[in-house]
């Protein structure tokens, strides 16, 4: 929808995708990541998800982390450099083709064929 757009984009951030729940040192789940509801994040636990959006939004489209392993380790943290001092969109991480042509293209299929398949399967239905 925005792949046109010179001024706006959407990218997915997958880094919650393949996340595991944090364990502490007994294998239990590692409550200091949980609010007192235990299902809520804490603030640690909002820290860690903060570190893990950033880091996504600075890697390309296609090589994006999908997991947050909760190391609670500052290090991971990324930062940009001069070589990528942006966030990572489908057309700067060379995902795509930025002079790729988007203008409209026919579709496979022509919209009356849709219509009269639909028709067809009421009244085949209805029989």
């Amino acid at each position: 929808r925005y792949e046109e757009r010179e001024d706006f984009t959407v990218v997915m951030q997958p880094f919650f995708r393949n996340s595991l729940l944090p364990l502490d040192s007994n294998g239990k789940p590692d409550l200091d990541f949980f609010a007192a509801d235990c299902f809520h994040f804490s603030a640690r636990g909002y820290a860690e998800m903060a570190m893990a959006l950033w880091n996504n939004m600075l890697e390309p489209v296609g090589e994006k982390q999908t997991y947050n392993n909760f190391t609670h380790d500052r290090s991971k943290l990324k930062c940009p450099n001069p070589e990528k001092p942006f966030l990572s969109t489908m057309r700067n991480s060379g995902f795509r083709n930025s002079d790729l042509n988007l203008g409209k293209t026919e579709p496979s299929v022509p919209y009356w064929a849709v219509i009269v398949a639909a028709v067809a399967g009421v009244l085949a239905g209805s029989l």
